[in-house]
């Protein structure tokens, strides 16, 4: 069979007019729902991913320092997001991508319910710092309520401080963080925020188009490896729906056409 295709591509290309090039017309899907996988890939196996993570709690290390030095008036606390922030869920996106699936509530449920994901480089050993100095950590995720207790599961299994009931917030009716970081700073000065996503530091990033997700970054660039830790994710995250104005009902393809116009060529 694909001796044939290649003999009927030759014959078609050598009856062409020499002025005219027959170009291959791609009508598979490229980027979604495949292209993540490469992406956890990287996540993975690169040295260079481990050394993002690394300098990114080295930085929270020295910020977290120079709080603890500094007058307060409510006990020192680091409010941080879970996933791509202190747990690996690679594999999550690496099964559904090879298997040419897109995100879905069942599969992540699936895939919590195993409490399998790994630990993101020095996260463990910077909070476990951070609690030695008698900070306290908050999780603020937007897992749901029904995975309480499996996420408590994982972040013990890996001896997470303060994982407890009491220092998980959970989504309950909406995915900004807003309320929740304030349930804290009510009672605690937050000395640093950790995430992967910019809705996990302030609510001024809240479900903005692409644009202007990038006029506020640069608005805040102070904020960045000062108040603000990121850590790397390439898989996932608001920068992508915000490509198609956060309608998820798009098709499959449809996305895809709007993410490829995205891409600078030349």
């Amino acid at each position: 069979m694909q001796k044939f295709t290649f003999l009927l591509t030759f014959v078609l290309l050598a009856s062409t007019p020499a002025c005219k090039i027959v170009k291959p017309t791609v009508s598979k899907t490229t980027l979604v729902p495949y292209g993540p996988a490469f992406a956890a890939l990287w996540q993975q196996r690169s040295a260079e991913y481990k050394a993002l993570c690394f300098q990114a709690y080295n930085i929270a290390e020295l910020r977290l320092n120079e709080r603890l030095q500094q007058a307060h008036e409510k006990p020192l606390a680091i409010v941080t997001d879970i996933d791509e922030t202190i747990l690996d869920n690679s594999p999550y996106t690496v099964h559904t991508s090879l298997h040419g699936q897109s995100y879905s509530d069942k599969t992540w449920f699936e895939w919590t319910a195993k409490t399998a994901a790994d630990t993101v480089p020095g996260a463990l050993s910077f909070l476990q710092f951070a609690a030695s100095k008698g900070v306290h950590i908050f999780y603020i995720t937007n897992r749901a309520e029904t995975e309480r207790e499996v996420t408590l599961k994982n972040l013990q299994h890996w001896h997470f401080p303060d994982a407890d009931n009491a220092h998980l917030l959970l989504k309950t009716t909406t995915s900004g963080k807003e309320s929740r970081r304030q349930q804290v700073a009510a009672t605690h000065d937050i000395a640093l925020l950790m995430g992967d996503n910019l809705s996990d530091f302030a609510v001024i990033f809240d479900k903005l188009p692409s644009d202007q997700r990038e006029q506020v970054t640069k608005r805040s660039a102070a904020d960045f490896g000062n108040r603000f830790i990121v850590l790397p994710n390439p898989m996932y995250g608001d920068w992508l729906p915000a490509m198609f104005q956060y309608n998820y009902k798009r098709s499959t393809p449809e996305m895809d056409s709007i993410l490829k116009s995205k891409l600078k060529d030349y």
